[in-house]
């Protein structure tokens, strides 16, 4: 059924009034300046006379979305009007060409799993000009992806294990006798078979009866390989960590922040808030905003986390994102944050 003139005439005032929206904060993004009317209509084709941006702008005043910091000024933005703002965008906007191929080039470099971290992390940075945070994958999370076991000598072996998080453990296994070729293969099979897939969690325990199937003059030295391979798992699920760079990037915006910048600068030593800041990991296709007073702390209350997960095969592992003023670029830093995740993750799918 068609909409009738009343329902025409709402819809109509409402994007009215988002694309003056729109252009305040665009406009005090850039600026960092109070927006009045007169520059909207000079800036921006808005397509309405400069007596209706001003009635706009005093409904949007009244329904809390933009405030006057102080008597004749321009309006801002609150965190009202960023969360509408970011909540009315239809879509991530892509990169350039040269980005896309820049961010490839760069984190196609990297030899292992912390490389591919603190890349990640300098590139979200320079590209944001925010304060980027990777959380190291959340191993408890990552799979058994390869097993290996190959002999060095009659009395010598290495294991070796693959994460589906990157990570590489290899370990030396000194052995009190001698093992056959044969059972060494067997073992290797019966591994693979049993932990290859299984989460880090699951794994040792899956293995820990496998001496069983061997023959007694074996399973003192099969044994002795799974106790080690459980080693291995277990120290690839101990870590909690994470990478953060251009902290000296919130210089620039100090006057952003309504005290000192230095309880924030304390927070973000503390890698518990930071993991609390970037939230539960998510799908890499999904990148979550939170913004203002809707961070997880006090003293960040002056600023906005754009987060997204990443991990293999869409598998999300982990979590990196950008912090910066609730002034910030939010198309821009949702577009890198997005793009950086993912070409992390393929770089972990293809590892």
């Amino acid at each position: 059924m068609p909409a009738s003139i009343d329902e025409e005439e709402t819809a109509l005032l409402d994007e009215r009034k988002l694309d003056v929206l729109r252009a305040i904060v665009e406009d005090y993004v850039s600026t960092r300046e109070p927006v009045g009317s007169k520059s909207l209509v000079e800036r921006h084709h808005l397509g309405v006379s400069p007596a209706t941006v001003r009635n706009e702008m005093a409904a949007l005043e009244e329904d809390g979305y933009i405030t006057q910091p102080h008597t004749s000024a321009g309006r801002i933005p609150t965190d009202k009007g960023y969360r509408l703002f970011v909540d009315k965008l239809t879509s991530i906007k892509p990169l350039s060409g040269a980005e896309k191929r820049a961010i490839a080039t760069f984190l196609q470099g990297a030899v292992d799993l912390d490389d591919v971290v603190h890349r990640s992390v300098r590139l979200l940075a320079q590209l944001t000009q925010q304060v980027a945070i990777v959380q190291y994958p959340t191993l408890a999370r990552s799979t058994v992806r390869h097993v290996e076991v190959v002999m060095l000598s009659t009395s010598r072996l290495l294991l070796v294990l693959i994460t589906s998080a990157g990570r590489v453990e290899q370990r030396v296994v000194e052995l009190p006798k001698g093992i056959d070729d044969e059972v060494i293969g067997e073992l290797r099979a019966r591994l693979s078979t049993t932990a290859v897939g299984q989460r880090l969690s699951d794994a040792a325990a899956r293995v820990a009866s496998l001496p069983e199937a061997f023959h007694p003059d074996d399973k003192a030295v099969v044994t002795q390989i799974i106790a080690v391979f459980a080693e291995a798992v277990a120290d690839e699920r101990t870590d909690e960590k994470v990478a953060i760079g251009g902290t000296s990037n919130l210089v620039r915006f100090g006057e952003d922040f309504d005290r000192s910048i230095k309880p924030l600068l304390e927070a973000l030593e503390e890698h518990v808030v930071l993991l609390k800041l970037l939230g539960e990991a998510t799908s890499p296709s999904l990148v979550t905003v939170r913004i203002g007073h809707e961070v997880p702390y006090e003293q960040l209350a002056t600023t906005s986390v754009v987060a997204t997960g990443y991990g293999p095969s869409g598998d999300p592992l982990a979590t990196l994102g950008v912090l910066g003023p609730t002034r910030m670029d939010y198309p821009g830093s949702m577009a890198a944050v997005h793009a950086v995740a993912r070409y992390v993750s393929q770089l972990l799918s293809d590892a």
